[in-house]
């Protein structure tokens, strides 16, 4: 399975990581007018999230979303290879976020040096069109990564689906965080907050 295959169903230097994302020491948004919290402490009541991994296609993945002694969001679990597997995700409902006047996304998360996927999907479905960008992380720091929307390509299992609208901020209804990089093992992405900025 390729690095960007998927579920079935920033500071004074910003790098440009691979994943086209950019990762710096900046607060999210930095530069921007306006920001909208998602994930975080003060962003309301907890989030109920739901686990979907490669067992809806025979693998063994495991993975869950668990909040640390600090508040924080802790995306976890193994990623196997094994019976055609290799992805594990969460997802959460963003209904009640209106996104459509934003310029993009932000994290500040601390992740294990893998590759991760932010996606999200405008249908309640578990399957079909999502809309993803890749963020690196580095082990055991603290990063911001910034997503604007051009980042998010339309994919469908794991391909770009050619000639597929453009991601329309406005009607988005999913979050899902993603891991499906070919690497065999133990993954942890901790989540201090997630937000949608104005420029």
């Amino acid at each position: 399975m390729s690095t960007r295959h998927s579920i079935p169903c920033l500071t004074a230097l910003l790098i440009l990581t691979a994943s086209g994302s950019t990762v710096g020491a900046q607060p999210a948004g930095a530069g921007a007018k306006d920001s909208t919290l998602i994930l975080g402490s003060g962003a309301g009541p907890s989030r109920e999230w739901l686990v979907v991994n490669d067992g809806v296609m025979g693998g063994i993945s495991r993975s869950a979303m668990r909040r640390s002694a600090d508040g924080n969001q802790i995306f976890e679990g193994h990623l196997s290879l094994e019976n055609n597997g290799g992805f594990a995700s969460v997802r959460t409902r963003l209904t009640d976020v209106d996104l459509a006047s934003v310029a993009g996304i932000a994290l500040r998360v601390r992740g294990d040096g893998r590759q991760y996927q932010l996606r999200f999907r405008t249908d309640d479905r578990l399957d079909g069109i999502a809309y993803r960008a890749f963020f690196e992380t580095r082990d055991g720091e603290w990063i911001v990564a910034d997503l604007p929307w051009g980042s998010f390509e339309p994919s469908f299992r794991g391909s770009v689906v050619p000639g597929a609208e453009p991601l329309d901020p406005g009607s988005i209804r999913q979050l899902v965080l993603l891991i499906a990089d070919e690497q065999e093992g133990p993954f942890r992405l901790e989540i201090d907050w997630v937000k949608a900025y104005e420029r």
